[in-house]
């Protein structure tokens, strides 16, 4: 009889040890998720941030280059336009977004956006007197540090999603995080040539800068 009952006695610790161990492991991987959840949180509101700062900076940019004569005004409606498709994506500033299609449409809008601010910048270039107020120089040297800003923001974002999405992956969190609420994260695509901030060529004046024959 002893046997048995040393046997059952035996049975239970070790059960208690399993469920003990299991619950610290658990909390443990809950708060360690959390704790990275959070982080990419704040890095996609630093990504937020500074395309905003970009979006405010586009009417002023706009009201200034209207002022120049015979500015060509698809252009400016081109950039008008843009700002506001990328308005019109809404995802929630203080949350990364965990659906991958989502955050390819909001790539995709300040794609847009980009480009038109680009285009609008080369035609910029045939009116000397937009070249020579003061006003634009001073919008395009803000617009070349936010967009670097931009390069170096997504950046960021895409490693503190990393360290979420491999700690997730790892073994037990791989079976208990999705019951947890947890699931992997979308990066930002990878363009070529991603690892060099994105130029603003503001240098309108020497050759390079001008437009190809």
């Amino acid at each position: 009889m002893k046997p048995v009952l040393g046997c059952l006695i035996a049975v239970v610790v070790a059960l208690v040890l399993i469920v003990v161990v299991g619950a610290v492991t658990a909390i443990g991987g809950y708060n360690r998720l959390t704790t990275l959840d959070q982080a990419v949180n704040a890095q996609w509101a630093q990504v937020q941030n500074v395309y905003q700062r970009r979006s405010d900076l586009i009417p002023n940019l706009v009201s200034t280059v209207s002022g120049a004569a015979n500015f060509e005004k698809s252009t400016l409606t081109e950039v008008t336009n843009a700002r506001a498709s990328v308005g019109r994506v809404q995802i929630n500033p203080g949350s990364a977004p965990s659906d991958p299609q989502k955050l390819k449409e909001f790539e995709a809008a300040q794609g847009g956006l980009s480009s038109a601010l680009s285009r609008l910048l080369v035609v910029a270039e045939n009116y000397p007197n937009l070249k020579a107020n003061s006003n634009f120089q001073a919008l395009q040297a803000q617009l070349e540090g936010t967009e670097n800003r931009i390069s170096v923001e997504r950046g960021r974002f895409n490693e503190t999603v990393q360290s979420y999405n491999t700690t997730l992956r790892r073994f037990p969190l791989v079976l208990i995080g999705p019951i947890m609420g947890f699931s992997q994260k979308p990066y930002f695509a990878a363009s070529q040539g991603a690892e060099v901030p994105p130029k603003v060529d503001f240098n309108f004046g020497s050759p390079a800068a001008s437009p190809a024959k």
